[in-house]
């Protein structure tokens, strides 16, 4: 699987915090997985609260089959990508996610 099989559906945006500049985001990745990020339109203060330079700091990606929580970033590393294709989905969203949802 590559970023180009992918296909995102954003469900729901809604701001947690108007005055902090998050918004949560919730979707699906073909149908297979879903996920909820809290996603920033500027990057953290700290580099620690934030995945990567993605502009998320709260990332949970399961997989809807089986309900299995596949991945999951909490301002750090609580459960690692469980394989290569969730590793995969979790790039895509940090190349680009709070871009899509920010407008940038």
């Amino acid at each position: 699987m590559t970023t180009h099989d992918l296909d995102l559906t954003i469900t729901k945006i809604s701001n947690r915090n108007p005055n902090a500049g998050g918004a949560w985001v919730q979707g699906k990745i073909n149908n297979e997985y879903r996920f909820d990020a809290l996603v920033f339109a500027e990057h953290a203060e700290s580099e620690d609260y934030e995945l990567g330079r993605s502009k998320i700091s709260k990332l949970w990606v399961q997989r809807i089959a089986d309900r299995k929580t596949m991945f999951n970033f909490d301002r750090g590393l609580d459960v690692a990508a469980a394989n290569t294709e969730t590793q995969v989905i979790v790039d895509f969203l940090c190349m680009g996610l709070a871009d899509l949802v920010f407008g940038q």
